[in-house]
């Protein structure tokens, strides 16, 4: 597979940093990270989320995080690395965007896609800004491979039940809900008054179960209880590192669907 080759070329040959004197591109932001290890050279990467490196928020592998510089994402931190480009979250404190602007940082910001379409114009985005179109151009030829295979054309559309962690399920109008409904699933979120990504006990779906529940967790307190609570109802493993960004991550996701939805 494309993306595995170029992680392993990644792991085989290190990840050597921009020199002491500054440049690079610095992102705060792991669903960034996931496209930057694929479409430039290690020495082009300054430094990297924080997150990427923790195994409940990652979206590229551990192995291959822990080899770039982490960062919180702090003013200080990354104004000390005089980068060339962050690329950070809208979400980032307006003080924090401020000192990269007192600092000069050339600066993007970037908010969470809630459709295929939407996360493939962020790549290209990505891409372009770092220089690299066609690396973002092969991640979108990726994603378009795959919604074309996974698609499920068939009428039938069992409900579904996809949680993010714990008693957290996605809702409509999201990336998630959008890739369920492509491979032939039904978001049962609404069934429960749940329009948007939110709290969804087990309590509240015991009497009109879906036809399968979704979640990350293979141990876990609310995974035991609704194994509990719904005895008949399926319960399927959706791993955590296809939930927590789009992009490159886009194929593997629908894959593990598809399969999901092909072994009812």
């Amino acid at each position: 597979m494309r993306i595995g080759a170029i992680l392993l070329a990644l792991l085989l040959g290190g990840c050597a940093r921009p020199p002491g004197g500054g440049g690079g591109i610095v992102s705060t932001n792991p669903c960034v990270d996931s496209v930057l290890v694929r479409i430039l050279p290690p020495a082009k990467i300054a430094a990297i989320s924080h997150y990427s490196q923790d195994a409940s928020a990652t979206s590229i592998p551990l192995a291959v995080a822990r080899r770039f510089r982490g960062i919180a994402g702090t003013a200080e931190e990354v104004i000390a690395l005089h980068p060339d480009l962050v690329i950070a979250s809208t979400y980032t404190p307006p003080a924090t965007q401020a000192a990269y602007a007192r600092a000069g940082l050339k600066t993007l910001l970037l908010g969470i896609p809630d459709s295929i379409a939407e996360s493939q114009a962020q790549v290209t985005q990505i891409a372009d800004a770092v220089g690299a179109p066609a690396g973002g151009a092969r991640i979108n030829a990726d994603i378009d491979r795959a919604v074309a295979r996974w698609r499920r054309k068939d009428g039938a559309q069992p409900s579904a039940l996809l949680y993010i962690s714990g008693d957290l399920a996605t809702g409509g109008s999201t990336l998630l809900n959008e890739m369920m409904t492509r491979v032939g699933f039904r978001n049962a979120a609404a069934s429960y008054g749940l329009t948007h990504t939110g709290t969804l006990a087990a309590e509240t779906i015991v009497t009109n179960p879906p036809n399968i529940v979704i979640a990350p967790e293979r141990a876990s307190r609310g995974t035991a209880l609704r194994r509990r609570l719904l005895p008949n109802t399926p319960q399927a493993v959706f791993p955590r590192v296809l939930i927590n960004c789009g992009g490159p991550t886009i194929p593997p996701a629908l894959e593990r669907l598809a399969a999901i939805r092909a072994g009812l």
